[in-house]
């Protein structure tokens, strides 16, 4: 499906609009949280600042955040034999259950960044540094060349750690340090997985913004969800990403539903996550769905006709119009309130990608009759 052609006819987002630097790069005296915040309610938007978040949500209501902390992902690398060999950047995505790793194979663009380059063949060799070796197998998604299964002589987790950088793209100005990447609520794995692009829609969240929500009545619900590497050209549709989803939270999650809470993903890999997690009808349709704990590795792609089920709201940056993350928004808010809030975007100028500003999609509450 055309998410450009479907969802939000012919809306550009200029160049100048890209977060070149985070937010507390941009000016003195700046923070992580100085960025500004969309806020749609249907198709009704308004315009705020992150620190306003709290007074934006009330007791009861749920903040379910990811906590899967982000990798150096990139490592300089050469395929072919030696001496010599074809420069690469291997993008290390996902950590697979045979201990295999799927990885993109990317060619330098002589600027700090990466352009496309098709993977493969199989059987070929990576040599990186420190004399460990990836040899490659087969593509993740049959047909599609982008990622590769692969196999490291030597320990991946040790690896990135000693000469691996964060995933950078063109749009950003220069390399930024590993914590620029992590967000507040990131916490190691013991085996040493993680994301390999960082769950962007936490970074603007300070330990004093959160003692704030929690001060007001409002939960904080944790769960994981390591995030491969995105299609940053293609704009494919997500492919299997492992998750956990704990019993506290599942448990956190359906009493505010019963409750009358709102349940916020803030970001789109947490709404992966909890509709992964989730049975029973769509919202909307009934009582909508239940939340049971569960560990493993999910495939869905939430779409308007899939629906949601337990998410009422959504925190997240702002996504290109060719994204497949759209329709995830579209499940949430619907088609009319999303054109709305882009072009309200565009013509605010609005700062898109992982430093960019962040956009918060509530539900179209109607107001409760005052009581007599």
């Amino acid at each position: 499906m055309s998410v450009l052609s479907d969802g939000l006819e012919g809306l550009r987002v200029p160049a100048e609009l890209s977060a070149r630097v985070p937010a507390e790069q941009r000016g003195p005296d700046r923070g992580r949280d100085d960025v500004r915040l969309l806020v749609s309610r249907g198709e009704a938007v308004s315009h705020r600042v992150f620190g306003e978040l709290p007074a934006l949500l009330r007791a009861g209501d749920v903040l379910v955040v990811n906590t899967s902390t982000t990798l150096a992902a990139a490592v300089d690398g050469r395929l072919g034999p030696e001496p010599g060999g074809e420069p690469v950047v291997v993008h290390f995505s996902t950590r697979g259950d045979d201990g295999r790793w799927a990885v993109e194979l990317r060619a330098p663009d002589g600027a700090g960044s990466t352009r496309p380059r098709g993977g493969g063949p199989a059987g070929a060799v990576v040599r990186l540094p420190g004399g460990a070796r990836l040899v490659l197998g087969e593509p993740l998604v049959p047909g599609s060349g982008r990622l590769w299964w692969a196999r490291a002589c030597g320990d991946v987790p040790e690896l990135l750690g000693r000469y691996g950088r964060p995933i950078r793209y063109g749009y950003t100005e220069r390399d930024q340090p590993l914590s620029a990447y992590r967000t507040v609520f990131a916490r190691p794995s013991p085996d040493g997985s993680g994301s390999a692009e960082m769950p962007s829609a936490g970074r603007p969240f300070t330990a004093r913004l959160v003692a704030e929500l929690v001060g007001r009545g409002v939960r904080i619900a944790p769960l994981s969800l390591h995030t491969g590497v995105a299609s940053a050209e293609a704009h494919e549709p997500p492919y299997p990403e492992r998750f956990e989803v704990p019993a506290e939270t599942a448990a956190v999650v359906n009493a505010a539903r019963a409750g009358g809470g709102r349940v916020i993903a803030v970001g789109t890999t947490v709404v992966r996550a909890l509709e992964s997690a989730a049975v029973g009808p769509a919202r909307g349709t009934g009582s909508g769905g239940v939340v049971r704990a569960f560990a493993g590795w999910t495939d869905l792609v939430v779409t308007p006709a899939r629906g949601v089920r337990v998410v009422d709201g959504l925190l997240t940056g702002l996504h290109e119009p060719e994204a497949s993350h759209l329709l995830m928004l579209e499940a949430v808010a619907g088609r009319p309130a999303l054109r709305s809030a882009y072009a309200a975007a565009v013509r605010g100028r609005y700062l898109w990608h992982e430093f960019g500003d962040v956009h918060l999609l509530l539900p179209n509450e109607e107001p409760h009759p005052p009581h007599c």
